[in-house]
């Protein structure tokens, strides 16, 4: 079904829109999902932060050429579905490499990542990568730890101290010697 050149020119518009608001774009081939499946993955990759859409593959090139990106031909050919992640790529990625363990019908063609291209595997690397509230706080319990060694070795020399003074306060009002500091 041939459609309107005035719907081609807001398509084009849309994808525009969509390609600036993005941080990246995760392409695939959908050949063989049925609608339930859609409807699936469309909801995970909402909830990651990202836009699920069937796309015109002549029209996605003008947009991508008006917007200064270019992406190799073969991932525009055939079926394409493209994931315009506006939140954290990551999650998007793990959510559609996680349905694709579950409905081999969806192949990840690659993606594009703040001016650079993404190969299929470097997309399923990217998918491995802990969440951003994760990384941060293992940046900072590594920032953190050396403080707190410092803080355990003074209060391990001041207990220390704390228990020669209390000993030596035993001593002297029980009559007992007291130990000699060495």
């Amino acid at each position: 079904m041939a459609i309107s050149r005035e719907r081609k020119k807001e398509l084009v518009q849309q994808y525009i829109e969509r390609l600036e608001q993005s941080q990246g774009l995760i392409l695939a081939d959908y050949r063989g999902l049925r609608v339930a499946e859609m409807e699936q993955l469309r909801r995970s990759t909402r909830e990651a932060g990202s836009v699920l859409q069937v796309v015109k593959n002549r029209l996605l090139k003008i947009a991508l050429a008006e917007t200064g990106l270019s992406l190799p031909d073969e991932w525009l050919q055939g079926p394409t579905l493209v994931a315009f992640c506006t939140d954290e790529m990551p999650a998007t990625a793990k959510a559609m490499i996680d349905f694709a363990k579950d409905a081999p019908a969806l192949v990840i063609k690659g993606g594009w990542l703040e001016g650079s291209l993404l190969s299929e595997e470097q997309v399923k690397d990217l998918a491995s990568l802990p969440s951003r509230e994760v990384l941060l706080a293992q940046v900072l319990g590594t920032i953190n730890a050396p403080a707190s060694q410092v803080a355990g070795v003074v209060a391990s020399g001041i207990r220390q101290v704390l228990n020669l003074l209390q000993a030596y306060v035993d001593k002297l009002e029980g009559g007992t010697p007291a130990p000699q500091a060495a």
